[in-house]
């Protein structure tokens, strides 16, 4: 009894098209680039939660992080009324 191998029909997955799906954060900074390219945009972040596909708690704890990481960008905290303000300008 011998067996015989036979070439496989399933298709293999592409492996050099495949690109890293992008991070919560790069989503924002790109997002927020975006917005400031023309000049200054303030925000809050329970108003572009859904524009973004982020919840406001993710953005809030994002704009931390990018506050420090986004070399492109100023941001600050302008207002804290309800809910925190951001002021966001190209650097």
């Amino acid at each position: 009894m011998s067996a015989t191998t036979e070439p496989s029909t399933e298709a293999e997955p592409e492996t050099e098209t495949t690109e890293q799906p992008e991070s919560k954060e790069e989503m924002l900074r790109r997002y927020l680039a975006e917005k400031a390219r023309e000049g200054e945009f303030f925000f809050k972040s329970k108003f572009i939660a859904d524009e973004v596909g982020l919840s406001p708690k993710e953005i809030g704890a994002l704009m931390v992080k990018l506050k420090d990481s986004a070399s492109e960008l100023t941001i600050e905290k302008w207002s804290y009324t309800s809910a925190t303000t951001w002021r966001i300008e190209p650097a």
